[in-house]
C-alpha cells in the first residue's frame, strides 16, 4: 500500500506540473517564446486566493475564480507591455525580459504581501479512505487530478474545435501565412497568454491547497519543474505536457520515499538530460529541421 500511496502522491503533484507545463507549451508552441514569469503568476493566483478567502471569505471555487480572472488580466497585460514589442527581437532579449518579469512579480508580492510565509487555507481537506482503511487519499489529491483530466480534455476539444483555437494552430505553424489569411495575430497571442495565465492560477490554488505555505517564491521551483515537464515531454505540444507532468511527478515522488529527500530535484533533472540525450525534441515532441 506505500508504494499505491507514494504513486497517487506523485500522479497528484504531477498533476500540478501538468497544468503549468499546459501554459508554458502553448506560449511557446504559438509565440516561440519561453516565459519564465509563468511561475510567479501562480504565486500571484496562490496569493489572491488566500486574501479572497481569509478576508473577504469568500468559498474556495469562488475564491479560484477570482484569481483565474487576475491572473488573466495579468497575462494580457505582461504580454502586452513586456513580450509584444520584442515579437522581432532576438530570443535572447525575451529571455532576458522574462527573467525581469519574473523577479518584478517576486519583488511586488513582498512589498505587498511581505517576507512571512502565510498559512494558506486549503480548498478542501479530509481524506477518503480505500481498502478497510490501509490507503488514505487526500481530497485534495483527488481534486487536482480531476482537475488536470478536466482542464486537459477541455483545452484538447478547444484547440481542435474552435475557431480560437484553429487560429491558434495556424500561428504555431507559420504566424505570417496566418495573418495573410486573415488571423489576428496579436489577438491570438494574448488570448494563449490568457489561457495560460488563467491555468497557472488554478495550479497555485491547487498547489497551495497540497503544501499550504504561501510565500513569494512559492511559484519558483514549480514553475521549473514545469518548465522541464514541458520540454520532457515535448514543448510544443499539449499531450506531452500532460505525460511530462505526471511522469516527473512520479519520478519526484518515488525518488524522495526510497533514494533521497535531498536528491529528488537533483534525479528530476538527470532524467531530463537522459531524455533528451536519447530523444532531443522530448518524448512526444517532434523533431523540425531549421530552415537556413
Amino acid at each position: 500500500m506505500e508504494f499505491l500511496s507514494y504513486l497517487i502522491s506523485g500522479v497528484s503533484l504531477g498533476s500540478v506540473y501538468a497544468i503549468i507545463a499546459l501554459g508554458y507549451t502553448m506560449v511557446y508552441g504559438i509565440a516561440k517564446m519561453l516565459n519564465f514569469a509563468h511561475g510567479d503568476i501562480i504565486m500571484v493566483g496562490g496569493y489572491i486566493s488566500f486574501c479572497a478567502m481569509s478576508y473577504l471569505g469568500l468559498p474556495g471555487w469562488l475564491a479560484t475564480l477570482l484569481a483565474m480572472a487576475v491572473c488573466t488580466v495579468l497575462g494580457i497585460v505582461i504580454e502586452g507591455l513586456a513580450y509584444k514589442p520584442l515579437r522581432s527581437a532576438p530570443s535572447l532579449a525575451v529571455l532576458i525580459t522574462a527573467i525581469g518579469v519574473s523577479y518584478f512579480l517576486q519583488n511586488s508580492a513582498l512589498l505587498i504581501w511581505k517576507a512571512a510565509p502565510k498559512v494558506y487555507q486549503p480548498v478542501v481537506s479530509g481524506s477518503l479512505t480505500l481498502f478497510g482503511g490501509q490507503l488514505s487519499v487526500p481530497y485534495a489529491s483527488v481534486l487536482t487530478m480531476a482537475a488536470c483530466l478536466v482542464i486537459m480534455a477541455a483545452l484538447t476539444l478547444f484547440i481542435s474545435k474552435s475557431k480560437m483555437g484553429k487560429a491558434m494552430r495556424a500561428c504555431s505553424e507559420d504566424k505570417g501565412a496566418a495573418q495573410l489569411m486573415g488571423i489576428n495575430v496579436n489577438a491570438t497571442i494574448s488570448t494563449t497568454f490568457a489561457i495560460g495565465s488563467a491555468l497557472a492560477a488554478v495550479a497555485g490554488v491547487l498547489l497551495c491547497t497540497s503544501y499550504p505555505t504561501l510565500q513569494p517564491t512559492t511559484g519558483s521551483m514549480p514553475g521549473i519543474k514545469a518548465f522541464t515537464a514541458a520540454v520532457f515531454g515535448g514543448i510544443g505540444s499539449i499531450p506531452g505536457a500532460f505525460l511530462g507532468g505526471l511522469l516527473l511527478g512520479v519520478i519526484e515522488a518515488m525518488a524522495k520515499a526510497y533514494i533521497s529527500t535531498n536528491l529528488a530535484n537533483s534525479i528530476v533533472f538527470a532524467v531530463l538530460i537522459v531524455v533528451l540525450l536519447v530523444k532531443p525534441a522530448g518524448l512526444l515532441g517532434k523533431y523540425v529541421p531549421e530552415k537556413v
